[in-house]
Formats: C-alpha cells, structure tokens, sequence
C-alpha cells in the first residue's frame, strides 16, 4: 500500500525491499535530486535518514582507507552517527563482495533493509563481530541464522535480476584453464575462460564476476571423520557431506563454533574454547585455526552434526576482476587467479575458490556466477583520454581487460602499464599478448619491476619514480590513473608515489601535493580495485 497522497509519488516500488517509512525516504531523496521534474514530493536532505541521523558517505569518512587498522577506524568515527560507525566497521576496499560498497552496505544494515552482517569477506572476523557489537549498542540489523547467509533478506519480495546480483546467481559453462606461470615460479596462477552465451550476463570492463565455489572434497571429509558422523546422513534436504561441500564455509572458524564447543567441554578446554568465542587469542594460533584446526584443538568435543551445522557461517561467493572485453571476446569472460596453498602445522590449506576453479572443476561443467558492477572503476568515456595502469600480479587482470577494449573501439587516447611480479622469467603474465600490443601501437609504454631478480628488490611505484617526469606530463595532460592489487600495501605504495611525483616534478609542497592527489581522486582520475 502506498502511503502517498495524490498524485502518488512512485520512485521506490512496493516490492523493493524497504518498509514503507524506507521508501518515503528514498523516493523523496530521489526527487530532491531530480528536481522539480517530480511533482508531489516533499524531500528530507540528502543523507539524512528518515527521523534520524546522516547516513554514512564517502565523501565523510575519513576513515575510509583500507591501510587504516579497524580500532583506529572506530576511534575516527567513535562521536559520528550510528550508519557511519557501521561503515567504520567495514573494510574500506569498496570491493563490492558485498553487493555494496562500504557505505551503502552500511546504510542498508541501518534501515534495515540489509539483515545479513556477515557479507564484508575482506574485513572477516573483526567486521562481523564490530557489526554484532554495534548492532547490540542500537539496534542496527541482527546476526543471520546459520545456513540463512547466502540467501536474501528476509522479507525481500524479489531475488534481484537474474545472473546479476549475487542473491540470484546463474549456471554457466565452465570452459577452460590455463597455467601462466612457466617453470619455476613460486605461484601458480591460472587465466580462467567461462561461457556467457546461454546466460543473461552482459559486462562492461571494470566488472567483476561473483562465483559460488564448493569446498574441496577432501576437506569435508576430514571434518566429518572428526565429526565421528555418517556422511550420508540427511539433514533437510541434503545429506551431511553435500552441505559442507556447497553451503557452509570451512576457512576461519566462527565464533559460534567456539561456542559451541565451549558447551562440549569442561576446565581449562572451555575456557579457551571461551576465549576465542570473544576474540582473544589464548594460544596465540586464533588466526591459523579453520574449522577442521578447531575440532582437532577440542578432541573431546564431537557436537551433533545437525547442531555443527548451525554453528557454521555459509559458504559465500568469490568476486573477481575480470580479464576480459566484451567487444574482443564476445560470449565468454576470463579471470585471473592465483591458486591459493600454503603449508600450517604439516596441513596443507587451500584457497576455496581459486583452488576450485584452478583443479577441481571439470572442464564444460557448469559453475554457479553472476555480474558485479564497477563501483567507480572504468575507462574514460572520452577515448581520446590517456590511460595509465598500474597491476602486479593477478592485479593486471583489469588491465588486460582495458587494454583489450581499448583495441577493439580503436581508442586514440595513450596507454602505460605498469607490471610487476617476482620473477620475468616465469612471473610475466600474458607476455606475448603484451608485446604483441606493444607492437601494434596500442600499449604506448610498458613498465617491468621484478622484486626477486637482482640484488635489490625492485616494484611498481619505484618504476613509477624513475619514470617520474613523464609520469608527470601525462597526469598535466589529462590522464586517468588505475591501480589494482593489494588495499593495504601496495595501492598505499602507488598513493605515496603520485604524490612523491607531483611534489618532485610538479614542483609543490607536501600539503599541495596530496591535494592533488586528493583532487585526482575527487574528479574520478584515481581509481582504485583494491582487495
């Protein structure tokens, strides 16, 4: 029922997920912001939430870097609104695993319209836990129940368009991998093909592709062997063994699974079991244990399977950048995906989902996905614009992506990337695809860093610095600047070198060189695709 008065005002339609108070707000922000053109509309400021305080905003939050640990974020926002304490929360990468970015996830947990505070994957732990904190505080959103976490808000009347939100993901075709690490690389990294053409998928460069993993087979055994459980037991509509493989995650064990073993267990067994349930760490390994970690550090405990269950977080999709163009590969998109292994305690512990993708999943099998729209990462829409890209790593993968489209449309503008990787002879991605782009004018420049190939590690942003001068000169002249990789380290790295640059060769002053990165940012010049 609408609660307008004549002529009804229909901006947010009844089945959006908002109680009618929500959608008041919204339509009447909305109108503010077309104007007189909607008649009838009677609009609350922008960023105000109805009846309560502003909601949060990037362009007020100064804690809005993914550098910045979450106690010093909190203290930033500790006399701020209560939507702004929430993004405080968040991880700050915009990454959009969420379905969100960071302030608007923290808005939807607000107004209620967002149920779920366990979809922040970069923040993990620390997020969800400052999420139920603050909820506790006022009120804000409540915690999933287990196995609810990949599904949508309660309430909500419709899953979202098909194939593009994560709350309705599509089956695709699952084509190919290929390894493009050469012989002795320390990584091993794979550049994924899957099939859009029976799927409602369409992308622009700059998207990323949410994909549902399972957990690997082996894994879930061994749980359930600790378990002492049958694995075809059914609970629901699954036996044992088939939830934990799609459904519920096995990385870092949740609170609640510490809670739960803290009611299995007696002395001083409980009362680390307790411990870790509220976060400390009395062992010092809080940060190594996974779900199989946990039950072996509690041997006596061995919880219903049912009850075991309800204690797991759900198993959520994967988001990566896709490495693709539309125009120069039509039906299809790639990814590239470093395989994630490495060795804790003499166990071998994988990534989910790059393994996944990287050696379990039959080639032409199908795989659960859907489309991630670019929170403010693209090209220019004036081709003429000149692009520079900076990505080691998988971090190129965007960029492959540019620089394939930038082909296809016959851009005019200039193209820079800056690659690096531990080692040229096995680390360069794409190599002959780069050069061959070299030679047909449209990669103008292509700088190399390679930390483990000489005596002095060498990366990007030193690359940048020596190319300083004309770095300078395409940044004068209009440049838009992009960089993909790690939030905390790396993109911190290439910030502080277009202000070293903007300060030696642009000849400014500490403060007027990070106002001019501040004014880069501000006019959409400086884009970030941080993880």
């Amino acid at each position: 029922m609408s609660e307008h008065v004549t002529p009804p005002l229909v901006l947010i339609p009844e089945t959006a997920p908002f109680n009618p108070d929500q959608r008041s707000w919204l339509s009447g922000y909305f109108a503010a912001l077309l104007g007189p053109a909607v008649a009838g509309a009677t609009a609350l400021a922008p960023g105000e939430a109805p009846g309560g305080p502003r909601l949060a905003d990037n362009d007020d939050a100064p804690w809005h870097d993914p550098s910045l640990p979450i106690a010093d974020r909190m203290e930033m926002a500790r006399e701020r609104p209560e939507p702004q304490k929430l993004m405080a929360a968040m991880a700050q990468q915009d990454c959009g695993q969420c379905g969100y970015n960071c302030a608007d996830y923290a808005n939807a947990i607000f107004l209620k319209s967002e149920e779920r505070l366990n979809l922040c994957q970069p923040g993990g732990k620390d997020t969800l836990r400052m999420l139920k904190k603050l909820g506790e505080e006022f009120g804000a959103g409540a915690p999933p129940k287990a196995g609810e976490a990949g599904e949508a808000p309660a309430g909500a009347a419709d899953l979202g368009p098909l194939g593009l939100c994560r709350e309705n993901p599509v089956e695709a075709t699952f084509l190919s991998r290929t390894r493009l690490n050469a012989p002795g690389g320390e990584k091993e990294t794979w550049h994924i093909e899957i099939d859009l053409r029976d799927t409602p998928i369409t992308y622009a460069v700059g998207d990323s592709l949410g994909l549902f993993p399972a957990n690997a087979p082996a894994l879930v055994d061994a749980v359930i062997a600790e378990l002492g459980a049958r694995p075809e037991r059914l609970i629901g509509a699954k036996t044992l063994r088939q939830h934990l493989l799609t459904d519920y995650a096995l990385g870092a064990a949740p609170d609640s699974l510490y809670q739960l073993l803290s009611l299995l267990t007696a002395g001083e067994a409980r009362r680390k079991a307790k411990a870790l349930a509220a976060g400390e760490d009395p062992d010092g390994d809080a940060a190594y244990l996974d779900v199989l970690g946990a039950l072996h550090k509690f041997p006596g405990a061995r919880p219903d399977a049912e009850v075991f269950l309800e204690s797991l977080e759900a198993l959520q999709p994967r988001l990566y950048s896709i490495s693709s163009s539309p125009k120069a590969d039509p039906g299809r998109v790639s990814l590239t995906i470093d395989a994630v292994r490495y060795n804790h305690r003499s166990r071998l512990r994988l990534g989910v989902a790059s393994t996944h993708l990287g050696e379990r999943l039959p080639e032409q099998t199908k795989v659960k996905i859907y489309l991630q729209k670019a929170h403010g990462f693209g090209l220019p829409e004036d081709l003429s614009k000149d692009v520079i890209m900076c990505g080691p790593g998988t971090g190129v993968a965007p960029f492959r992506a540019f620089l394939r489209e930038r082909a296809a449309t016959g851009a005019p503008g200039r193209n820079w990337l800056f690659y690096g990787h531990q080692r040229q002879a096995s680390d360069f991605f794409y190599k002959d695809e780069l050069n061959r782009l070299k030679d047909d004018k449209v990669l103008t420049r292509l700088s190399l860093a390679w930390s483990r190939d000489g005596a002095e590690k060498t990366y990007v942003q030193d690359r940048m610095r020596e190319n300083g001068a004309e770095l300078w000169k395409w940044l004068e002249g209009g440049a838009h600047f992009y960089v993909c990789g790690d939030a905390k380290r790396m993109a911190k790295d290439v910030e502080r070198a277009i202000i070293d640059v903007a300060a030696e060769h642009g000849g400014k002053s500490p403060e007027a060189a990070v106002a001019y990165f501040a004014a880069l940012k501000k006019a959409g010049r400086y884009q970030a695709d941080v993880y």
